[in-house]
């Protein structure tokens, strides 16, 4: 599968891409005190079916030992990193929420994340969210035709160790088209084996997850929840971009 894009996938992915970003538009006015994961869940789902596209998650991922991701987004509160499974658990003034949506639409998917804040949030809180959001678009700069993978990890990693916040190891960014996960892998941290060139019609996905605490995580029972060992929050952004030539365009902005 060649990663570089045609002007006609590119359009594709233009448009499976404003989906997500309208959606999390969408659910943030539902964001509030008392509402379930569950609730928003559905609310996302709807949203995007009212597109005339699929909830990319949905059944993402089975396998002989777990089943597919049963929602249509990933719903993380404080200290759950990613891959939280919407439920009945309702949100308090004071959480912090990450929301990951992926849409599939005429072949092609789009995929972002961003992290709301509900109610009244601790500085703590308001710390770690804003300096994760900056270590996106620290990466986002570096994401230049003729730089490499790494100048993009190296960029997220400086900026978040030092604010003196970890970041996750286990998990990463990714290449992204006709499959959810393509090449390149984008850590967000350095890594030697992390020197693929980027090119210009790449489209990748850079999400930096950062915790406040270690960087240690574990997955939890349900076989997709992933939480920081140490129990403190974590925040997640991510944005969809292509490379060009020039400035990167952020295809889910």
């Amino acid at each position: 599968m060649s990663l570089i894009k045609s002007e006609k996938e590119i359009e594709l992915m233009r448009e499976s891409n404003m989906i997500v970003a309208e959606t999390l538009r969408y659910i943030k006015s539902f964001i509030r005190e008392g509402i379930t994961t569950l609730e928003l869940d559905r609310e996302i789902e709807y949203y995007i079916l009212s597109k005339n596209s699929i909830p990319a998650f949905k059944g993402y991922g089975g396998t002989r030992r777990r089943k597919g991701f049963p929602a249509s987004a990933c719903i993380s509160v404080n200290e759950e990193v990613v891959h939280g499974i919407p439920s009945l658990r309702k949100l308090i003034s004071g959480d912090i929420v990450s929301v990951d949506i992926g849409v599939l639409k005429n072949g092609y998917y789009g995929d972002s994340a961003f992290t709301f804040s509900v109610g009244e949030v601790s500085s703590k809180k308001q710390k770690l969210m804003k300096v994760t959001e900056e270590s996106l678009y620290k990466g986002i700069s570096k994401a230049i035709a003729g730089n490499v993978v790494n100048d993009i990890s190296v960029a997220v990693q400086t900026h978040v160790e030092g604010s003196g916040y970890g970041v996750v190891r286990d998990l990463v960014g990714h290449g992204i088209g006709k499959s959810l996960h393509e090449e390149p892998a984008v850590p967000n941290f350095y890594s030697p084996a992390s020197n693929s060139k980027l090119k210009a019609g790449m489209t990748i996905a850079i999400e930096p997850m950062v915790n406040y605490g270690d960087y240690a995580v574990k997955t939890l029972s349900d076989g997709w929840t992933i939480v920081t060992q140490d129990g403190e929050p974590s925040a997640h952004y991510e944005h969809t971009i292509l490379i060009t030539d020039g400035v990167p365009e952020v295809l889910t902005k």
